[in-house]
C-alpha cells in the first residue's frame, strides 16, 4: 500500500478535539458503506482521475473510489476515524490513503485532484471557514476539476443537526472562479433514521 504517514503538524488542536469527539461512539453519518449518491458517480462512470475525500470520515467514499480503479486520498482531522478507515483498507486490500490533515489546508498536500468528494464538511463551516475552505478546494483541483458535494438542505425540517444551506448560500460561495453546474435535491443517509436528511448534492467545476 502507499504511504500513509500523518500530517500531525498541520492541523488545528481545537478542530481536532471537535471531530475526534464526534467518534467516541458511532456518529449519525457512519451508515458503514457509501452514499448511494455518491456510489452511482463510481458506477455510473462520473468519477474521473486522481480523487480526494475532504473530511473523509472512516473512509467509505475513498475506498469506493479506489475500488473504482482510481487513485483516492481521504483526509480528516479525526484520528480514530483516519485509524478506522485505515484499517478497512488494509482489510479489503486497498490503495486507499488516508491521511489526518486540514482540509483548510488543502495546498499544504502538495497534490493536485481531478475530482473533490465531500459528504457533510461543508455544512459544518462558518462564514469564515466556509470561504477559506472554497480556497482551499480551489489549490487542489486544476481547471475543469469537479467538486461533488452533499450537505444539509434548508428543506431539512426541524433545529437538530448542522447548519442547514441554501441554494443561494452554495451559488454565493462558489461565484469566483467556479461554474455551479448544478445543485439537486438528495439525501444524506444516517444511521439514526432510515429517512435520511434532506440535502443538496451540488456539482461545482472549477474554471
Amino acid at each position: 500500500m502507499a504511504s500513509q504517514e500523518g500530517s500531525s503538524d498541520r492541523v488545528v488542536p481545537e478542530r481536532v478535539q471537535d471531530f475526534e469527539a464526534s467518534y467516541a461512539a458511532t456518529p449519525p453519518w457512519d451508515i458503514g458503506r457509501p452514499q448511494r449518491a455518491f456510489e452511482r458517480l463510481a458506477i455510473t462512470g462520473e468519477l474521473t482521475g486522481t480523487v480526494l475525500d475532504a473530511g473523509c470520515g472512516t473512509g467509505e467514499h475513498a475506498l469506493c473510489a479506489a475500488a473504482h480503479g482510481h487513485p483516492a486520498l481521504g483526509v480528516d482531522l479525526a484520528p480514530t476515524a483516519i485509524e478506522l478507515a485505515r484499517q478497512k483498507a488494509a482489510q479489503r486490500s486497498s490503495d486507499a490513503r488516508f491521511l489526518v490533515f486540514d482540509a483548510l489546508r488543502l495546498s499544504d498536500l502538495g497534490e493536485q485532484f481531478d475530482t473533490v468528494l465531500d459528504c457533510g464538511l461543508f455544512h459544518v463551516f462558518d462564514d469564515d471557514d466556509r470561504a477559506r475552505f472554497v480556497e482551499s478546494l480551489a489549490s487542489v483541483l486544476p481547471a475543469g476539476g469537479r467538486y461533488h458535494m452533499l450537505c444539509f438542505s434548508d428543506r431539512q425540517p426541524g433545529d437538530w443537526g448542522p447548519r442547514r444551506v441554501t441554494q443561494d448560500e452554495i451559488r454565493t460561495s462558489f461565484a469566483e472562479g467556479w461554474l455551479v453546474a448544478s445543485i439537486e435535491p438528495s439525501v444524506i443517509e444516517i444511521n439514526i433514521d432510515p429517512a435520511g436528511a434532506q440535502a443538496w448534492h451540488v456539482v461545482a467545476i472549477r474554471r
